[in-house]
């Protein structure tokens, strides 16, 4: 029995190594290709070559890209830009104790990301759901003022559950937005003058595609000006997401954009999930080289366990060579055992990585916060169940292997004459 538990505890802990890897690829599989995002572009700048290093340099002319793409691509059907900030708010309760040498208990400024976009060129993507208030009402981008910045703002904001329950305001409350807060010995009331009220328009649910429990949604152009743009020069964005009319040949249509665009470096979806699949593959590397530890040392302990046991029955080895038996069947009599008790192993490792994956799963889903229902962490596919038969029939093959060769080499005289 303690022998089947150490190989359960080995085994367990390499299929749920695997089911994790499987259910991280997996999941991000289903939520790319549900997102609508068939290519996606970010400056060609210098040191952006790669998804993997984080950085997201400018892309110069943000606006005019939602127009130029798919005139250059008639395949393109949306081009939208967006831009990644974060920034502080403020609630009015808040200000309304500025006057204040601290604020009252429980009310402070609050850091959370920002996204800023085209509302109106977001079709057939992926984007939060709104469960109160009507959402942006102004088609385009109103202060953007085709081409200028001299258009009206119209200080509309969206924010995700997470950072309303924060805040504590809800559709139609005003909300404080500056870069950032207000240095130590300064006070609220000179932080509240510079900062730009919004209008909350809508409360939205979380976003996966912007992994955050606070985030926050508003016009590209007034994004841009609270981030010290807000001029034709300044039109930046961080990437571009575009979908396609037909997504057949992403191939062909990252060439031809990335032809038409030099300053521009496209991905294609499948190029973006192979990144998460390398961040994957080097986890699950390390992760297996753990497991296969713990392997080792299951085997070994198997094997000492039998070793023992085809001692201790030695001469009923030799009584079964003496009525006849082929060496080969008193060594497959070993190897049987062996198989039974990676077997039972085998029974014990599923239940354990079953349970402790279902514990995990729970675990992460909490502490990651903004994912979409129904992504999993883990995934018991059969080829983790295949996977996880095959090692126990590889351990247990090891681990008999010197104790049969043993149990065959009795000598059977000597065996049958000991006291």
């Amino acid at each position: 029995m303690l022998t089947s538990l150490g190989i359960g505890l080995a085994i367990g802990l390499v299929v749920l190594l695997l089911a994790l890897s499987a259910g991280v690829e997996r999941s991000a599989a289903t939520l790319g290709y549900a997102s609508g995002v068939d290519l996606l572009a970010t400056s060609g700048s210098a040191g952006n070559s790669s998804l993997l290093n984080g950085s997201l340099p400018p892309i110069p002319g943000a606006h005019r890209l939602a127009g130029s793409i798919p005139a250059a691509d008639p395949n393109v059907a949306v081009a939208s830009p967006w831009l990644l900030g974060d920034l502080v708010f403020g609630n009015s309760t808040l200000r309304a104790e500025e006057n204040n040498s601290s604020p009252p208990a429980g009310a402070q400024l609050t850091s959370a990301g920002a996204v800023g976009w085209l509302p109106s060129d977001l079709a057939n993507l992926e984007t939060p759901t709104v469960y109160a208030g009507g959402g942006f009402t102004a088609p385009g981008d109103p202060y953007y003022d085709n081409g200028t910045y001299g258009g009206t703002p119209t200080h509309e904001i969206e924010l995700d559950q997470g950072l309303a329950s924060v805040l504590g305001v809800t559709v139609n409350s005003t909300v404080y937005v500056a870069v950032a807060a207000p240095p130590v010995n300064e006070s609220l009331r000179t932080w509240y003058d510079a900062a730009t009220p919004f209008r909350v328009v809508g409360i939205t649910g979380p976003f996966w595609l912007v992994p955050s429990a606070l985030l926050a949604y508003t016009y590209l152009s007034e994004l841009q000006a609270l981030l010290g743009g807000g001029t034709p020069s300044t039109d930046y964005a961080s990437l571009v997401l575009i979908h396609l009319t037909d997504p057949t040949d992403p191939g062909a249509d990252q060439a031809r954009i990335g032809a038409a665009f030099p300053n521009l470096t496209v991905f294609t979806l499948g190029e973006i999930l192979g990144a998460i699949q390398h961040v994957v593959n080097v986890y699950r590397t390390f992760g297996l080289l753990i497991g296969a530890i713990g392997l080792v040392v299951a085997a070994l302990f198997t094997t000492t366990i039998l070793q023992m046991s085809v001692d201790d029955r030695s001469r009923e080895f030799a009584l079964l060579r003496a009525l006849g038996h082929a060496p080969a069947r008193v060594g497959a009599l070993v190897i049987e055992e062996a198989l039974l008790l990676a077997g039972a192993g085998l029974a014990v490792g599923l239940a354990v990585a079953f349970g402790a994956a279902v514990a995990l799963n729970r675990f992460l889903l909490a502490a990651v916060g903004a994912l979409p229902r129904g992504f999993s962490f883990v995934a018991f596919d059969p080829t983790v169940i295949v996977t996880g038969a095959l090692l126990v029939v590889a351990l247990g093959l090891a681990a008999a292997f010197a104790p049969a060769l043993r149990a065959m080499r009795l000598p059977i005289a000597e065996e049958l004459r000991a006291p």
